[in-house]
């Protein structure tokens, strides 16, 4: 199966990138995935360019085509002014302009990073939201670092979780064996078959 990784990190090194990884990990540890990540920072000229030109770039279309083409995503950005950051919703935009069906029905775990536990609810009050309205299907739980959260307890148990449930998202249901499957009796004849005769 194929992860798509979506990091909105601006600098190198960047904790929104470190935290991504470990969540592609951690699904990996979960289930057999291929993982593709797609650096929006490399992304940004492009972007821009699409905004103003209407034309998508080698590299902008190669990322959008993976994450159509992905079983599930793992998003993730920096908080800004209390909510996503404008690369991270500008690359988001650009793959619904393409197809508005883009991710629809696509498994995502939603995560950010910030500087402190008190914008831990930009994923709750916007990241959930747009993700819901592009009609992906969002892991229960999202994830959220911050600074003083780099090696305290409680992180990685949440990334764990997060991977999890997001594992088994992309699992495919299993097929019912076809000996297993009883004969389906219509109603009518199961409650004669209960009547004294």
């Amino acid at each position: 199966m194929k992860l798509v990784v979506v990091s909105a990190g601006l600098s190198v090194p960047s904790s929104t990138r470190l935290l991504a990884d470990r969540l592609a990990a951690a699904t990996g540890r979960h289930t057999d995935v291929e993982i593709q990540v797609v650096e929006l920072r490399d992304l940004a000229v492009e972007i821009a360019h699409n905004y103003v030109t209407g034309f998508l770039g080698p590299e902008l279309s190669a990322a959008a085509q993976a994450v159509k083409s992905a079983d599930g995503l793992i998003v993730v950005t920096p908080v800004f002014s209390a909510s996503y950051s404008g690369l991270f919703k500008s690359f988001f935009d650009v793959l619904t302009v393409l197809d508005k069906d883009a991710i629809a029905g696509t498994p995502v775990l939603i995560a950010a990073t910030g500087g402190t536990a008190r914008h831990s609810l930009v994923l709750e009050h916007a990241m959930r939201p747009l993700f819901a309205y592009l009609r992906a299907v969002v892991v229960p739980t999202a994830v959220y670092a911050a600074s003083e959260d780099w090696g305290a307890d409680g992180l990685d148990e949440r990334v764990e979780r997060g991977a999890a449930e997001l594992a088994g998202l992309m699992r495919p249901a299993p097929v019912p064996d076809e000996g297993l499957i009883e004969e389906l009796i219509p109603f009518e004849q199961q409650l004669a078959a209960l009547r004294p005769q």
